[in-house]
């Protein structure tokens, strides 16, 4: 592609060079002493954290970025995270290594360390300043966040503001079913002679698992492994639902709920895995490899079956399916649910998935600079810019609605590794950044999207979703039990619920994996567990708890 430079950003970029004034979070005096730039503008370099394991960008400027430095003054300056989010968001808190933008995982451990940065002061308040960006406004606004996402993250420091919600769905339409689940190759299951929509409950699930190990398959004389997940076990577990309703809290039957932790069906779910792993029917690496290493082993046909959601997966096995024609990703189930009721639709907590913060690296004019970015991404114009590209090259308006120009929707299609899309700026992280989600009511959803990839989206909603979805919005008790009193002592514990159930998996027998569970149990108890759920029951009495839960 040849790049489209105006004059104006030429000029800019030469002075820019020239001058060698942009510095992070500076103004560049191109223009003397008002500090303005050589567009009357001051030009800033802004240092951002995508803090999403696996997430990676261009090598250089690109494109989509080279626009947004015309239209805000801002050069940006990209880290990724390679890793745990929830690691690496505590890490830089701790050794004061800030970008000037963090943005990262709106859940679980990630969202709990940077709301524990906003109420140590490490994030910038921005509620005096929010007037003037309507965009940000509109996105934080209590009527666009999830009520308990609301008291817990938005509206929780005494009026003050630090964190924005990205992504939210602006509406129903845009509410994204990423259709989470197992799916398995087409020519396997053809190998071994079974029809993947027969696998309905756990022992078909384990019996194909096994099907698949005994007919000892190999590619380039390596083992095909039966089940197998992207990195550091992403999403292997999500075959919880078979043994409990899959929410992190589980209906007691007298008015409470109990974590899952503590229940009998979250013993026979370790267990199981526990087989699973004993048997050789999981890849034993799956808990520990790196995403690269994971999509390796995918392109290099080494995964029956795979947990994740169904974009990932497409993207991932894009490469191999194109060199091995009918060795598609196809879906298994519907799974059991264990709990539920069978003509159920599957209950999503389709919310917003990135929380954005400036912290306290960022200070004076760099604050304006970054909420003036920010604000831009946030609009419909910034919206599509991260999406689609740069409009006249990548995507024009065609009867009003955005589409795809023939010519990149040919180069993007073959673009296995999505590297070149990547160079021109689409899918570095900006999406992360763009407010409020109108991918359909505002834009024009995937326009890069093939036909085949949509049939394929389609196909697998038909089988997984027979009964259609219904986007949660009750209260999550993960998020109140976060104000209990008892909290900061018992966070550490609950923290570990992870890693022991990884390493119960692991253990030698049966009974080793349950007094690892057993002994995690009562360390909650010592640390607070019985009177924090005391205090989350109580504060959730009359109002609508989510209980039940797919993962989304």
């Amino acid at each position: 592609m040849n790049r489209i430079w105006s004059k104006g950003i030429s000029l800019l970029l030469v002075s820019i060079m020239v001058s060698g004034l942009l510095i992070s979070c500076t103004n560049s005096s191109g223009n003397g002493d008002n500090g303005e730039g050589a567009e009357g503008e001051n030009s800033y370099k802004l240092k951002i954290l995508h803090n999403w394991n696996g997430s990676n960008g261009s090598d250089t400027i690109t494109p989509v970025e080279e626009v947004i430095k015309e239209k805000t003054g801002v050069t940006l300056q990209w880290e990724y995270t390679k890793g745990s989010e929830t690691e690496k968001v505590n890490q830089i808190f701790a050794t004061q290594d800030l970008p000037d933008i963090y943005t990262g995982p709106a859940w679980g451990g990630e969202l709990d360390g940077i709301i524990k940065a906003a109420k140590e002061g490490q994030l910038v308040d921005i509620s005096d300043k929010l007037k003037d960006y309507p965009n940000l406004s509109k996105s934080i606004a209590e009527e666009n966040v999830p009520p308990a996402l609301y008291e817990k993250a938005i509206d929780a420091y005494d009026g003050k503001k630090y964190l924005l919600l990205q992504n939210q769905p602006a509406t129903n339409e845009d509410g994204m079913d990423w259709l989470y689940g197992f799916y398995v190759r087409k020519d396997i299951a053809e190998k071994v002679g079974v029809d993947p929509q027969s696998v309905v409950t756990k022992e078909d699930f384990y019996n194909f698992l096994k099907k698949i190990k005994d007919a000892k398959l190999q590619e380039n004389g390596q083992p095909v492994f039966p089940l197998g997940g992207f990195s550091n076990g992403w999403a292997v577990g999500i075959g919880n639902t078979m043994f409990y309703s899959g929410a992190s809290y589980v209906d007691k039957g007298d008015g409470t709920v109990e974590r899952d932790f503590f229940t009998k069906g979250y013993e026979e779910y370790t267990l199981f895995y526990r087989k699973l792993v004993e048997e050789g029917l999981l890849d034993p690496e799956a808990f520990t490899q790196t995403d690269p290493i994971a999509k390796e082993k995918i392109n290099q046909g080494r995964i029956a079956i795979l947990a994740a959601h169904y974009p990932a997966i497409l993207d991932a096995s894009k490469e191999y399916v194109t060199s091995h024609p009918g060795s598609d990703y196809i879906p298994l189930g519907p799974l059991e649910r264990a709990d539920v009721e069978p003509n159920r639709p599957v209950d999503l907590g389709i919310q917003g998935n990135n929380v954005t913060a400036i912290t306290k690296n960022c200070k004076g004019a760099c604050v304006d600079a970054a909420l003036k970015f920010l604000d831009f991404m946030a609009s419909d114009e910034g919206f599509m810019l991260a999406r689609y590209g740069v409009q006249g090259v990548h995507w024009d308006m065609k009867d009003g609605k955005p589409a795809a120009n023939q010519e990149w929707f040919d180069k993007f299609s073959t673009d296995t590794n999505m590297k070149q899309r990547k160079n021109e700026g689409i899918s570095i992280g900006l999406e992360s950044l763009t407010g409020l989600d109108r991918i359909n009511s505002a834009a024009g959803g995937d326009i890069w999207a093939e036909q085949e990839r949509l049939d394929a989206m389609e196909q697998a909603r038909k089988i997984l979703r027979p009964n259609g979805i219904h986007v949660i919005t009750a209260y999550n008790p993960g998020d109140v039990i976060t104000k209990a009193p008892e909290w900061e002592m018992l966070k550490p514990s609950m923290d570990r619920m992870g890693d022991a159930w990884k390493e119960a998996v692991f253990a030698k027998s049966d009974e080793a994996s349950m007094s690892i569970i057993n002994d995690l149990r009562e360390q909650l108890r010592n640390t607070g567990y019985e009177k924090a759920m005391q205090f989350t029951n109580e504060n959730l009495q009359g109002k609508e708890v989510v209980t039940v839960q797919m993962p989304n």
